[in-house]
């Protein structure tokens, strides 16, 4: 029985809004694990940004409101409000951002880090919510022994996605690689 099942139909664009609150105390780790600048003089993209005439770009509203920071925006979806209406995956960035960091559809998300790993500047970090057993399955495998993330921040409440307030049974967390400096451990944080 698939747990993203349970209570309300699955969106055709696999687009779920991240809860504010989680990417802000999420935000809160990273003020701590790198500083209070850790935005500061970054060029930060996200490259599934969602947003709809009803909804904020979540990451973006965040960093924005959290930091004063503007973020540059993709998103393959018409009704996005991001800047940049096109498919990361077939995109050619102009610039390689120092920061990418998205909640990205989870049948595409080892493709979207993969892709994102390559697109950062040299002292990057690319930061991507996904489900806590992203870690699991063995054609993931492969990845995971070369591309360990520095963190692994787990939210131990289960989020909303819906505006229902329901939750599925799926726990997430928050993936921080860095661009060069992948060790074969990860730190675990839960907040």
């Amino acid at each position: 029985m698939s747990s993203t099942l349970r209570g309300y139909d699955r969106h055709k664009s696999d687009y779920y809004i991240t809860p504010v609150k989680e990417i802000e105390n999420m935000f809160l780790l990273l003020n701590k694990l790198y500083g209070i600048d850790f935005f500061n003089n970054k060029v930060i993209l996200d490259p599934c940004a969602g947003g709809d005439a009803s909804h904020d770009m979540p990451y973006p509203y965040v960093i924005q409101k959290m930091y004063n920071k503007n973020v540059t925006t993709i998103d393959i979806r018409e009704d996005s409000r991001a800047d940049i209406k096109a498919d990361y995956l077939k995109y050619k960035l102009k610039e390689s951002p120092d920061i990418i960091i998205t909640n990205p559809p989870f049948n595409i998300a080892l493709d979207i880090i993969k892709k994102a790993l390559k697109d950062i500047k040299e002292d990057g970090k690319v930061i991507m919510l996904c489900r806590l057993n992203f870690l699991g399955s063995n054609k993931r495998l492969k990845f995971w022994k070369h591309n360990m993330p520095e963190y692994i921040i787990t939210h131990s409440k289960r989020m909303s996605f819906t505006n229902s307030g329901k939750t599925d049974s799926i726990e997430y967390a928050h993936f921080i690689w860095n661009k060069v400096n992948r060790d074969s451990f990860s730190k675990i944080y839960i907040i």
